[in-house]
């Protein structure tokens, strides 16, 4: 199992240097430039001019990027243009806020998607399974902006119920803090919440299926204690894989659901560096998106791999 878990960290390794190569490049084809961006529409071209050597922008393409890697390499994010602060003091200020967004959004995927895609599968063919079915079905297909603007309208406009800006103030109280935090954790869950109970169904169905369920039932073995205690058990792994990629899209999603709801997190301060063409703070946000990610997916397979120790032996053999 050590060989594998090496092995998947060693093919991470490529993952992030293509992903640093093309941050980089859109960077540099983006329209706009950052020194005009910082001085303003009124700057002298020699003021540019002298801005952008400043920058390094002046370099060749080459040069920029050698210099990037190795300030990455050093751990040097760069410096924000637009916030003259280190790129990396910006991402640690703002990822605590996109934590409790996407922890937030996955509770609520959790605790509902699993639940109605277990129900669903126990009650296969009836009328909750194909109601569930269809708003999962329609969970996955509507895209989040869309459905972000569509709470705006109806529970802040419409009804005033909910406050659609920034995400409260612990000063105002806990209930500042949550009221502010409805709309958004929905908006981002749906997706998730869609993709759980799906895939517990089609995973609790295949398990009802299997024959060592019928011999626990033989034994007068409530049906609830058979669900739960050896269908759920047996179900999980494919679960897990879920809860994985939902952890990492979820984190990665919320670049557009905080810029709709103003949420002072990682998402909106990537919105507002492209804004600004600010190359330095683009560059190290989604390189940090783009290692979270990695890590998460690292995370599951390794607690896959505990959960499954088939997969371990399959994969020694074939790697064989």
């Amino acid at each position: 199992m050590l060989k594998i878990i090496l092995k998947r960290i060693l093919q991470l390794i490529p993952v992030l240097l293509i992903t640093m190569s093309i941050t980089f490049v859109i960077t540099r084809v983006l329209p706009g430039n950052p020194a005009v961006t910082i001085l303003g529409p009124q700057a002298t071209p020699e003021a540019i001019e002298k801005m952008e050597e400043e920058m390094g922008l002046n370099d060749p393409l080459p040069i920029q990027y050698i210099n990037y890697i190795k300030g990455v390499l050093t751990g040097d994010l760069g410096t924000s243009y637009r916030y003259n602060q280190p790129v990396a003091t910006l991402i640690l200020d703002k990822l605590p806020n996109t934590l409790q967004l996407a922890l937030a959004s996955l509770i609520i995927a959790l605790v509902i998607g699993i639940p109605v895609g277990l129900l669903s599968a126990v009650k296969q063919y009836s009328i909750f399974d194909y109601v569930s079915m269809f708003l999962a079905l329609i969970g996955v297909s509507i895209p989040s902006f869309w459905l972000g603007l569509m709470l705006v309208l109806v529970f802040s406009v419409n009804l005033g119920w909910l406050p659609t800006m920034g995400m409260g103030s612990m000063a105002a109280g806990f209930g500042d803090v949550l009221i502010h935090l409805i709309l958004p954790a929905f908006c981002l869950s749906t997706g998730s919440m869609a993709n759980f109970a799906r895939i517990s169904r089609s995973s609790m169905l295949e398990v009802l299926d299997q024959d060592y369920m019928k011999a626990v039932r033989a034994k007068g073995i409530r049906e609830s204690v058979v669900v739960m205690k050896h269908g759920f058990k047996n179900a999980l792994p494919p679960i897990v894989t879920v809860l994985g990629m939902r952890i990492s899209a979820l984190m990665t999603g919320a670049i557009m659901v905080e810029s709709i709801f103003s949420w002072p997190g990682i998402g909106r301060l990537i919105v507002d560096a492209i804004n600004n063409n600010d190359y330095e703070l683009i560059q190290g946000s989604v390189l940090f998106m783009a290692v979270l990610y990695v890590l998460v997916n690292l995370a599951v397979d390794i607690a896959y791999l505990y959960i499954n120790p088939k997969v371990s032996y399959v994969s020694e053999r074939r790697a064989g």
